[in-house]
């Protein structure tokens, strides 16, 4: 007897349809699963095998085909556990439920019980797409499929359960679709001092650009990196689900999560390698710089990094997606993040230190330099010397500006990107395009002349004068101004000034 069951497979980020079959023929006893399977799905055979047995039915001694349909993709993962068990069940004749009447998935332990698996957001989706409008999934995946209230979730914890929500005697789940509460973090109250830093991280949060903090050990780079999640705005409804299927994708979510609202705040340590940082691997998944996508990926030690890793990183400072192509299919993967980098300036650290002196020699300074100079310091719109605070601030009790007044500020210019953005993909000022360069970063007849004799006197490429114009917006759209003004190209010229630091 043929028997059928609707599951899913992942592919990149995005869940397809896969229709799991069941026969029995004839021959000496045996269990084959073909379509594509990976090595996980292969050894499933033994774990449905004793779920069946100890949930109490039997696994007749006879020969199971398994097919999962369209054989053109590779399928990988224990999510098809629960549907191949259900259609073996159905398929012997041990229960007469229609296994494809709600699609499923589940991994299945040796005791019958249904553990969860990653992706489910994406299979939620894609079931939606697909024209149903329930599911069945393990139990601690409840939170994460009830974030799409379109689709009926019936959450199951073992085989029996399930047969019962198929025999129409199940109660679907309706849980809170959202985790965006406010979670209490570091605060820019606590740091003393740092005004030009914070001035420039404020400009970083409200146009989504990227920075490069630099200075002496102990100045502070990696306190004010670690408090940027706090005054940047919650994640859109496009956005939150977006950003919540490439973290269940990564197995990122905790049983009890739902969207994820809030923006990502990702920290690889200096050791990663390429594919941990980019996604990749045999079956490719995502990396680092995916999971910080509509968030910050904060590079602490940039310099540290190997120069493969850091030259990874021009692709998604780019294009805001990683490409990784294999045999029997390319992946694309989101990487729009703001990149956060922290680094000494030289190998002592103390290059540019007003109180101590440098041991560095010249071609030490030189090479340690070129690891960030380049390509990829043209795709960072912003660098700003963290110096090191006097201890008579560090000691001062006075009340210093919190996350919360910087945050108004940063939504401030966010909504003005908004309207002014409105009929275009594009949401940041950082992201503007040739043409809406033209279009909204019009100077001041100052202005103008301030960055025509930048360009005449420093060494500045096409990439990086096109960076300061859209930092110069960003720092006009919190002055309230429709112009860019010769104040905001001032200082947007000032945080491109890496370069002449080292040639001085």
């Amino acid at each position: 007897m043929l028997a059928k069951s609707i599951s899913f497979g992942i592919h990149g980020i995005d869940a397809r349809l896969i229709e799991v079959e069941v026969d029995i023929i004839r021959g000496l006893p045996n269990f084959i699963i073909v379509g594509l399977p990976d090595s996980t799905i292969r050894e499933s055979r033994e774990r449905i095998r004793s779920a069946i047995e100890n949930s109490g039915f039997d696994f007749p001694p006879k020969s199971f085909v398994v097919n999962l349909a369209p054989a053109g993709f590779k399928k990988q993962g224990a999510t098809f556990d629960l549907p191949i068990a259900l259609s073996i069940l159905r398929a012997s004749g041990q229960t007469d439920v229609d296994p494809a009447a709600i699609p499923m998935v589940g991994e299945l332990s040796l005791d019958g019980k249904v553990k969860p698996v990653r992706g489910i957001i994406s299979m939620t989706i894609a079931i939606y797409r697909g024209g149903y409008r329930s599911m069945i999934v393990p139990f601690e995946n409840r939170h994460e499929a009830a974030a799409i209230p379109e689709v009926d979730v019936f959450p199951v914890k073992t085989i029996a359960e399930t047969i019962e929500v198929l025999n129409g005697r199940g109660q679907s789940f309706k849980g809170c679709a959202s985790t965006g509460r406010c979670i209490e973090g570091p605060d820019f109250s606590d740091v003393r001092g740092q005004e030009t830093a914070k001035r420039a991280i404020e400009i970083a949060a409200a146009g989504h650009h990227n920075i490069l903090l630099y200075g002496a050990p102990g100045s502070g780079k990696t306190m004010l990196a670690k408090r940027i999640p706090s005054v940047l705005p919650q994640l859109s409804k496009e956005q939150a689900i977006e950003t919540t299927m490439i973290h269940s994708v990564g197995g990122e979510l905790k049983s009890n999560d739902g969207l994820k609202t809030l923006p990502p705040f990702r920290s690889p340590h200096h050791t990663s390698s390429d594919v941990a940082l980019t996604g990749g691997g045999t079956i490719p998944s995502v990396g680092e710089v995916s999971l910080a996508h509509n968030g910050v990926l904060f590079m602490d030690e940039f310099v540290e990094f190997k120069n493969n890793v850091i030259q990874a990183l021009r692709q998604p400072l780019e294009d805001y997606e990683i490409t990784v192509a294999r045999a029997f299919g390319t992946f694309r993967f989101p990487a729009d993040f703001m990149l956060v980098a922290a680094s000494n300036p030289c190998r002592c650290g103390y290059l540019f230190d007003n109180d101590i002196s440098c041991v560095c020699p010249p071609h030490q300074v030189k090479s340690y330099f070129q690891k960030i100079a380049g390509p990829i310091l043209d795709r960072i719109d912003i660098e700003v010397l963290v110096g090191r605070v006097p201890y008579h601030d560090l000691l001062s009790s006075g009340s210093h500006e919190g996350s919360a007044s910087i945050k108004e500020r940063v939504m401030m210019a966010r909504d003005i990107q908004d309207r002014r953005f409105r009929m275009s993909p594009t949401r940041y000022n950082s992201r503007m395009t040739q043409q809406e360069i033209k279009v909204h970063c019009r100077c001041t007849p100052d202005a103008e002349e301030v960055l025509g004799l930048a360009v005449k006197r420093t060494n500045i490429t096409a990439r990086s004068f096109f960076k300061i114009l859209k930092t110069g917006r960003t720092i006009a759209d919190l002055g309230y101004a429709d112009k860019i003004e010769k104040s905001h190209i001032l200082e947007a010229l000032s945080y491109k000034n890496l370069h002449r630091n080292y040639d001085v």
